[in-house]
């Protein structure tokens, strides 16, 4: 079934500021909200559909690849679980949009600050972000990385027990008289933070919520096309929580490196080629740099400077599943600078030659008009 479009989720237009994408979810999860609708798989649906919707747009920048690819923007990237948030649980969307029902976790008649039916709320441990640097061959064949990673898991011997303060519940209730009647709030605990458990023993080298950090290696299988900046998500790679809370995910950033002779625009691949003035003229065959290793291309007698080869295909991989880029070939043709006495003698003579006056035909296009080529 296809996915539907996160503005019609959400009931707002593509023009929609933060306030009004923050209104319309708000309104969206207390609506399908599963205290308000137990027992309603219809209901719990379409309210991790309303999570989605807003993990997407109230980031600018996934809002942006949302609005320009769609939701094949997430396909295949590893990050904003699985495609967008499509892979989130109860658990992830109480952890991270709990405050828009408002501040401090808490909520009203039990709802928001994460606790599922008005029962224990489970702390999710924070996130990681590693930066991991990438050749352009890499991005373009997709690779699986090794990663070592320190994260804060619970030490050894670290036992809890139930929170004084809350009772294991993990959340406090007030009841407050108002002009409009006794209206009852509910807030995280502030003792446990909402675990709904503290700690009774832990070892001298845990830190204060009885965890320590522990190196690990974790695999991460990056996706070809990926572009600089991007980010992709481990799920539960982070920190772990105390007590039987759930891991923060690793969020793993892309860097390009730069490649010695190609440069890289969107999909399609640059490659400057210099040919001599002999060869421009007689024709030769160069062999050039690709992401799949080096190919040789034929020069045909009489190449102009600025000419562009176009090889289809030989660029880079489109992310979303749409082919592969082209490799643009511009052909340079390198004028000597210091002649001696015999070739100076002969290029003299050749002046006035009709062979070497130009004489550009329709089909040798402006610099501007390659320009538009390139970009259409």
């Amino acid at each position: 079934m296809a996915k539907r479009d996160y503005y019609e989720i959400l009931a707002i237009n593509k023009g929609a500021s933060e306030a009004e994408i923050k209104k319309a979810y708000r309104k969206m999860a207390i609506k399908f909200h599963p205290d308000k609708n137990p027992d309603d798989e219809s209901a719990e649906a379409k309210f991790k559909e309303a999570a989605e919707a807003y993990e997407v747009l109230s980031d600018a920048n996934k809002r942006a690849r949302y609005d320009q690819l769609g939701h094949q923007a997430f396909d295949g990237s590893g990050g904003f679980g699985g495609g967008g948030g499509g892979g989130m649980n109860m658990d992830d969307i109480f952890s991270q949009f709990g405050d828009i029902f408002g501040g401090g976790g808490g909520g009203f008649s039990g709802f928001g600050g994460g606790f599922g039916g008005g029962g224990q709320r489970r702390v999710k441990g924070s996130n990681l972000r590693i930066r991991v640097s990438l050749t352009l061959e890499e991005i373009a064949n997709g690779v699986e990385k090794k990663i070592k990673v320190k994260r804060k898991v619970q030490a050894p011997g670290t036992t809890y027990k139930t929170c004084a303060t809350c009772n294991g519940q993990g959340q406090v209730t007030r009841v407050t008289n108002t002009i409009l009647g006794r209206m009852q709030t509910a807030a995280a605990c502030p003792t446990c933070g909402g675990a709904g458990q503290s700690i009774d023993k832990k070892p001298s080298d845990a830190d204060g919520q009885g965890l320590k950090v522990h190196e690990e290696t974790v695999t991460v299988k990056i996706p070809a096309g990926v572009v600089d900046s991007m980010q992709l998500k481990v799920t539960g790679k982070g920190n772990e929580a105390p007590g039987n809370g759930i891991s923060g995910d690793l969020l793993v950033v892309i860097e390009e490196k730069e490649h010695e002779t190609l440069k890289r625009e969107g999909d399609n691949l640059h490659y400057d080629m210099y040919v001599s003035l002999p060869d421009a003229v007689l024709g030769t065959s160069k062999e050039i740099d690709t992401v799949t290793g080096k190919v040789r291309i034929k020069v045909d007698a009489g190449v102009q400077s600025g000419k562009i080869l176009r090889l289809r295909g030989k660029g880079i991989p489109s992310i979303n599943g749409y082919g592969s880029g082209d490799l643009l070939v511009h052909v340079n043709v390198w004028t000597p600078k210091t002649l001696n006495k015999e070739q100076k003698g002969f290029f003299e003579s050749m002046r006035d030659d009709e062979h070497f006056e130009p004489k550009p035909e329709s089909s040798d296009k402006s610099f501007f008009e390659k320009v538009k080529d390139m970009f259409s």
